[in-house]
């Protein structure tokens, strides 16, 4: 999906956040993970951790696995995560 424009990626987002859908929770770090590292602009992003707490360790490595993708290719992937799973982003 070359080219993923951000006003495409905004309305994803915006489907992601509206759904009445339930997703397994490798789903959601995915959608997580593709949206922090699409809207970062001042390097990686690390999450603040409540030390001992799984869900942040789980997130953290949620973004190591995305850290090599540039802004545009987190924009595409989070696209074709919503695509698959919710349905066709128009703009």
């Amino acid at each position: 999906m070359p080219g993923t424009t951000k006003e495409k990626f905004l309305e994803a987002y915006k489907m992601a956040s509206n759904t009445n859908q339930k997703f397994a929770p490798d789903v959601m770090l995915h959608f997580y993970a593709y949206y922090k590292r699409a809207t970062q602009s001042n390097g990686f992003y690390i999450p603040p951790t409540n030390e001992g707490d799984l869900r942040d360790a789980f997130k953290i490595n949620a973004l190591l696995q995305v850290k090599n993708l540039s802004t545009q290719e987190a924009r595409e992937k989070y696209v074709e995560l919503v695509e698959e799973h919710i349905g066709e982003v128009s703009i």
